[in-house]
């Protein structure tokens, strides 16, 4: 073990700066009332001597901790296994890391780790919070609401009967599920496919409603109608997707074309057409969502989907969340005008990606 090295003090700056250590602390901490010339002084010794501002002290007098927690509402073995956490987050940690906070990542495995989330989030260690891939019956919203921590989620809310973090004010982004299912189902009939299936998402979230949503949308449009016998639940995996699949080709031999609620499943179903002798597209053709370029390189055909910006839906959601912390702290000035408000909802657009399978 290395011995430890005594670290340079705010006395140490303020002597080395010929200032006071109320100078140092205001110019440190990003007080304002210090003239320039002395506060280039303070800045000079900081840099000279190293000096490193401790953050719990720092808290004290800022009442800012400089992070954020992002909570993700899945067991570590989905997060780590879908790159569409890794691009979020990718979006998320240049945001944050823009302006000089640090991301503090939170999962849970089950019901026993909302407790634990929620009494780390009221405890004053996070400035707010970024929350995702929540489930319909998932108590976070509220926990977190009463833990008066401020808050941006990813996705439409809609977290069943508790309304405390999901009525008017709450703020969230999200892209157009409904209406890139819809081109997604309407570019499939536009190929002269009418056997269209679809395999959902895991229905207890709002995404994957809002697409089953979608494709009903257009094939009711379209057909007069949708035989329910064409859609099958999945989970958004590559296992559910090849489940799923194989469900549908017992019960729907004939199904000529298949939208996929993301790339994993559309993935899935890809092998277990390919392992029943049916070509893609010539037999069937496949459309997935998302366009997420480490699964989509792997799909054989290349895979035609639905494009969202998940590492931009990321940026967002951080950038929501530091322009209403800046808000709060610097409050409402009469003079200079109110402070705006982030908006309470962002939709980002889709786009439907061509490519051979479809």
């Amino acid at each position: 073990m290395t011995e430890a090295v005594s670290r340079p003090t705010l006395e140490a700056v303020a002597a080395r700066a010929g200032v006071s250590r109320a100078t140092v602390s205001r110019v440190v901490n990003g007080g304002d009332g210090v003239r320039e010339p002395l506060a280039e002084r303070v800045r000079r010794a900081v840099e000279e001597l190293g000096y490193v501002p401790n953050q719990a002290a720092r808290s004290l007098v800022t009442r800012r901790h400089d992070a954020v927690a992002v909570v993700i509402a899945e067991p570590e073995t989905r997060v780590f296994a879908d790159p569409f956490f890794a691009l979020q987050l990718r979006g998320i940690s240049k945001e944050l890391t823009a302006h000089d906070n640090q991301l503090v990542l939170l999962l849970t495995e089950g019901r026993a780790d909302h407790a634990r989330v929620a009494r780390y989030l009221a405890g004053g260690h996070v400035d707010g919070a970024l929350v995702f891939s929540l489930h319909l019956d998932d108590p976070l919203p509220g926990l977190i609401h009463d833990a008066g921590v401020p808050t941006v989620f990813g996705g439409r809310p809609g977290w069943g009967a508790d309304t405390r973090a999901s009525g008017p004010g709450v703020v969230y982004v999200d892209c157009d599920n409904r209406g890139g299912a819809r081109a997604a189902v309407r570019h499939l009939l536009d190929l002269g496919r009418r056997r269209v299936a679809h395999i959902t998402g895991a229905l207890d979230q709002t995404s994957a409603v809002d697409r089953l949503d979608g494709y009903r949308d257009v094939m009711s449009d379209a057909l007069g109608g949708h035989d329910p016998r064409l859609v099958e639940e999945s989970d958004f995996t590559p296992s559910g997707g090849e489940r799923a699949m194989r469900e549908l080709l017992d019960r729907c031999p004939d199904v000529d074309a298949v939208f996929a609620a993301n790339d994993l499943t559309a993935l899935g179903a890809l092998r277990v057409l390919r392992a029943s002798g049916r070509r893609v597209p010539e037999d069937v053709a496949v459309v997935g969502f998302d366009d997420m370029v480490p699964v989509t390189e792997q799909a054989d055909p290349p895979l035609t989907t639905v494009r969202q910006d998940i590492e931009e839906m990321g940026r967002l959601m951080a950038r929501l969340l530091l322009r209403g912390l800046s808000g709060a702290r610097e409050g409402t000035d009469s003079k200079a005008g109110a402070h705006r408000a982030p908006p309470s909802e962002v939709i980002l657009p889709t786009t439907l990606i061509r490519r051979a399978s479809a």
